[in-house]
């Protein structure tokens, strides 16, 4: 028998792309789980081949730290809501609505992660966290979406400081809801939808007109109704 022939039976079967991304894939769920637990500070690559249930020569075989997953996991939060956003500034040209869209982007952005939000929000702003990062290039690309498309449609520019007033507002009512709900649970119905309306008239009067503001007043149920006096009863 060659040399060949019994360095081909003795070593690893070949793996097809799919199985490589299969496995990459798991690794990466894995890594989620770990990271929702315990924040990035928490992170190992023990844990994430406990949790994944692989070997560490696995592991290796596709990353070379507990950093490179979840940096592949953050890469794919940051798209998912960009892509949302700059989905969702395209196909309309109604001011009000434009705004809307924006914000249900961001909803949609939040139901998928779940549970995963909690440790995401909590690493927003602390310097040493990737996440922190990556929050600044997401809201890089949603504030050069948001100008280009208020370009295009002829309306005026929002200021740097109105523009992430609105984008923080957002972040935050999100971080709330989610704060609020049950661990590993979504928030109820009811309190996203009296969320998308705070998000709704914040957006509309730090990045509206007079005249997208007039004619939101005329959609039902968005500004409460002014209590009757005494005297129209």
């Amino acid at each position: 028998m060659s040399s060949d022939a019994t360095t081909t039976r003795r070593g690893r079967p070949p793996q097809t792309r799919e199985q490589a991304e299969e496995v990459k894939a798991r690794i990466v769920l894995a890594t989620a789980e770990v990271f929702t637990r315990n924040g990035s500070r928490g992170l190992s690559v023990a844990q994430i081949i406990e949790q994944a249930g692989l070997a560490r020569p696995t592991f290796y075989r596709y990353f070379g730290n507990a950093a490179e997953p979840l940096h592949v996991l953050l890469a794919a939060s940051n798209e998912c809501l960009v892509g949302g956003i700059r989905a969702a500034l395209t196909g309309t040209d109604k001011p009000v609505e434009l705004g809307i869209r924006l914000i249900d982007a961001y909803l949609g952005w939040a139901r998928g992660h779940g549970a995963m939000l909690r440790p995401l929000f909590a690493e927003l702003h602390d310097p040493a966290s990737p996440v922190s990062a990556y929050r600044e290039r997401a809201l890089d690309d949603i504030r050069a979406t948001v100008r280009e498309t208020f370009a295009e449609l002829g309306r005026p520019v929002p200021s740097p400081l109105d523009l992430d007033a609105a984008l923080h507002v957002c972040e935050y009512v999100v971080y709330r809801i989610s704060a609020g709900a049950a661990p590993g649970a979504e928030p109820d119905a009811a309190t996203v939808d009296a969320a998308r309306l705070t998000m709704i008239r914040v957006l509309l009067t730090t990045l509206g007109t007079r005249a997208d503001i007039e004619y939101a007043l005329d959609i039902p149920n968005l500004f409460p109704e002014a209590p009757r006096s005494p005297e129209a009863g």
